[in-house]
């Protein structure tokens, strides 16, 4: 099972970021105590009440972008995605061309293998995923819709292993998405919010972890555990027998293969959409109302009145905060299905649309249909100096020399390459900001052709500019296995640009109907700021390294003095206390022998030093 996040548009990706970044401001605490305490129960004693609220508003956005992003790829009503020919585990977003049903007929055969030489930048495991059986193609999407619908109501189970099955699905889901396609930061970002699914046990320290796992259990507790095993085991039957019903999964035995169809209808699908659009709302009032009250129940045991008061003010704010992003949240949820849209609160849509500007909250039901069936398209830019001789300009990213193999740029994010994606799927006259792109590289701008080669000796034009550019429209395919030193085959389609040059009245017009003058030159900025001065010196010694190389370098280091932090802080702060204890507390004058047989068993037992005074007490 593998497959890619595609063709997400950069406003979307941008807004998930911008929703992200701005319930990261409420993740954060506000204060870190010095030394967490694990509880009873496997959290962390010194945390506040209001922590848990923070999470919760990233588990329902996860929600929110997971279900969405399943539902579409059915209410789209693309050939492919009720054929099951999405293959793979594919996010796809786009326009679906207009000979997408006029190919319905033929998606048995010829278009089930398309989707991972048409995603937005490949990866070297898209030439491989896409040499896979069709059947195999075929299931993925079946486990695709699985993770994307059934799974994420889970986000919010009572029981703790199908909250933990979900988080496994969903990186599993993500990782395969990352392997075979270059997204950028979209589908890292989509793991740190599936972290929001685990809980303190699952992140706390070894010793924490199997204290709260070797906890002698009661027998009324154990007996409270079965219904809950039995829950649990009632679901996965349930989506086994879901899965199996409804995409029809039947095994070839002789063939070794699992074959899969869809068996319920657009209509089928619409209504059972209709029945439970609203019953995922109230699923997340009845999970925040549960967050609030336990909330509300660790303030009661907070000591001291001024401690008391501080952390209900916390509460309240944070409290606040989140009732009103879940309410606002709801507008944008509930765009998949339009009658649920019309039976929201009133209130909701003024609240929505008193801060829809900001971007707090949005709709994430992308995806919806797939494109370059029949072929990728892809524009190729050429230059010349005389009009005949034309040498092909080679972006660093997208696929242009049949002999390159894809690169792997994640997290990067290639924007031009990216948006050159979508330029191929119309005329030039629906990505205008491809006009003012050849008049940039006829002028021979620097920053521009930093943007299509990083190394300026590769590019074609560096000593001098291009006098003419024009661009041509090919489809591409991967190659077959048999064919060596190839990853591409193309064919010619159109030609996409004109030839044009400085001063082209086809050019100008072109300038003039976008809008794209060149304007008065700007004035010239003192350089004479010496904070300007650093940027610029910095841009220039990391402008030979390569995007991805830089941001890898950085996550590297920042990993690596975590992981410093980590080793050396345990012990620190384990002896530290003990020592200053030790310190002041006075010596025992009297059976000085039944305090020593106390404190002898400490060097054998695997708990923390910080507990031996409790046990000599």
């Amino acid at each position: 099972m593998g497959g890619a996040l595609c063709a997400l548009p950069s406003p979307h990706r941008d807004s998930l970021l911008l929703e992200t970044g701005f319930l990261a401001v409420l993740v954060a605490p506000l204060r870190q105590p010095p030394h967490h305490k694990q509880g009873p129960q496997g959290g962390l004693a010194g945390a506040s009440p209001h922590e848990g609220l923070p999470f919760w508003l990233v588990r329902w956005l996860l929600f929110r972008l997971m279900f969405a992003s399943g539902v579409v790829k059915l209410t789209s009503r693309c050939p492919a995605w009720w054929g099951l020919t999405g293959e793979g585990p594919i996010l796809n977003v786009g326009q679906c061309w207009g000979f997408c049903l006029a190919l319905t007929t033929h998606l048995s055969s010829a278009a089930l293998t398309y989707h991972y030489e048409t995603q937005c930048l490949p990866t070297p495991a898209s030439w491989f995923a896409h040499q896979l059986p069709i059947w195999l193609h075929k299931l993925s999407v079946v486990a695709t819709f699985l993770i994307e619908i059934a799974i994420p109501p889970l986000f919010f189970a009572p029981i703790r292993r199908l909250r933990l099955a979900a988080f496994y699905s969903q990186v599993l889901l993500q990782v395969l998405i990352i392997v075979t396609g270059n997204y950028n930061f979209f589908n890292l970002l989509t793991l740190v919010l599936t972290t929001a699914l685990l809980d303190d046990v699952c992140l706390s320290a070894g010793s924490g972890n199997s204290r709260y796992k070797k906890k002698p259990t009661s027998w009324p507790r154990a007996l409270l555990a079965m219904p809950s095993l039995l829950l649990e085991f009632t679901v996965y039957g349930l989506l086994a027998y879901g899965t199996v019903h409804y995409f029809g999964l039947e095994v070839d035995w002789e063939q070794h293969a699992v074959h899969s169809r869809t068996t319920f209808t657009f209509h089928q699908f619409s209504q059972w959409l209709k029945m439970v659009t609203l019953p995922t709302m109230w699923l997340g009032v009845v999970s925040l109302t549960w967050e609030l009250l336990t909330a509300l129940w660790r303030w009661t045991q907070v000591r001291g009145w001024l401690r008391k008061f501080c952390t209900a003010v916390q509460l309240f704010i944070f409290g606040t905060a989140t009732v009103a992003l879940f309410v606002i949240s709801l507008v944008p949820y509930s765009y998949i299905e339009p009658s649920s849209h019309g039976h929201l609160w009133t209130g909701a849509h003024r609240l929505f649309g008193a801060v829809e500007h900001l971007q707090l909250a949005n709709s994430y039901g992308l995806f919806r249909r797939m494109t370059g069936l029949g072929g990728r398209p892809e524009v190729v830019l050429e230059g010349s100096y005389d009009g005949h001789h034309w040498t092909e300009i080679e972006f660093m990213y997208k696929p242009g020399n049949v002999s390159r193999p894809p690169p792997v740029v994640v997290p990067h994010q290639p924007r031009l390459d990216w948006q050159m994606w979508f330029a191929a799927l119309g005329p030039h006259s629906h990505s205008p900001w491809f006009t003012s792109l050849v008049l940039r590289l006829l002028q021979g701008k620097d920053p521009v052709i930093r943007l299509i080669q990083n190394d300026v000796a590769r590019y074609p034009f560096h000593k001098q500019p291009p006098t003419y550019v024009r661009a041509q429209r090919y489809k591409y395919w991967f190659s077959h296995p048999g064919e060596q030193s190839l990853w591409w085959r193309r064919q010619w389609v159109e030609e996409f640009f004109p030839p044009v040059s400085l001063g082209d009245p086809t050019l100008d017009m072109l300038l003039r109907q976008f809008g794209l003058q060149d304007k008065s030159p700007p004035r010239a900025r003192s350089s004479s700021n010496a904070l300007a001065q650093t940027l610029h010196w910095i841009r220039k010694q990391l402008s030979p390294l390569e995007a991805s190389t830089l941001l890898w370098g950085l996550l590297a280091t920042v990993g690596a003095i975590r992981v410093m932090q980590a080793l050396l802080g345990p012990h620190s702060s384990r002896s530290s206390p003990l020592t200053k204890e030790e310190k002041h507390r006075p010596a025992p004058k009297k059976d000085s022998g039944a305090a020593s047989k106390q404190a002898a068993p400490a060097p054998d037992n695997c708990s923390s030093s910080s507990q031996t005074p409790r046990r000599k007490k």
